[in-house]
């Protein structure tokens, strides 16, 4: 057994691609390192989670996320690169949202990460619009009848952020545990928390 049996063909292909680029010259393996431990430590769903907790521990910081979000977000540290400005959207007992970007895969990174696959297809970005409590069941997530569902289209210029509910029975932890119960999934509308 070689020590890469354990790697996807995925994977393969990019340490090849890697050693490849970096043996030419083309690629500094330092500067890799750097973009990944950005991707991996610096941005990402840990960050969004960060700001739906704290939105669920001070009623004060979740007002202003839900009137300025870009600036909410930036007073935590989480300062978007994109040039574009994010928008925090509630989901309450009456209505679900959900995001999607129909021409691309515009996405909040600073606060989410890089999208996922799914999120970046062209059935997902088709679909979240014409059928989304269709795409919501595919996710496992089924809705009352009575919940209206909004999905909102993010663009070049605006980024989507859900803040879902805060699960019942959470009431005794604090802003970190709180933070670990938040998904990727559901600061894009596709999940409803346990409880939410």
């Amino acid at each position: 057994m070689t020590e890469h049996s354990h790697l996807s063909d995925m994977e393969l292909r990019v340490r090849s691609l890697e050693s490849l680029l970096t043996d030419k010259g083309l690629v500094d393996p330092a500067a890799l390192d750097a973009i990944v431990d950005t991707y991996e430590n610096k941005v990402g769903p840990r960050n969004g989670a960060r700001v739906v907790a704290r939105a669920w521990v001070d009623g004060d910081y979740k007002q202003w996320l839900l009137r300025d979000a870009t600036a909410a977000i930036n007073s935590l540290g989480y300062v978007s690169t994109q040039g574009a400005d994010i928008v925090v959207l509630e989901n309450t007992d009456a209505v679900h949202n959900l995001t999607v970007c129909t021409l691309c895969s515009c996405y909040p990174w600073a606060v989410l990460g890089l999208p996922p696959a799914w999120y970046k297809s062209f059935p997902y970005r088709a679909r979240a619009v014409k059928d989304p409590r269709g795409v919501l069941a595919e996710f496992g997530q089924i809705l009352d009848d009575d919940v209206e569902v909004r999905v909102w289209d993010s663009t070049a210029e605006v980024r989507y952020l859900v803040l879902p509910q805060r699960p019942a029975g959470t009431d005794g932890l604090n802003e970190d545990e709180l933070a670990g119960l938040v998904t990727r999934n559901s600061m894009i509308g596709t999940e409803r928390l346990a409880g939410d």
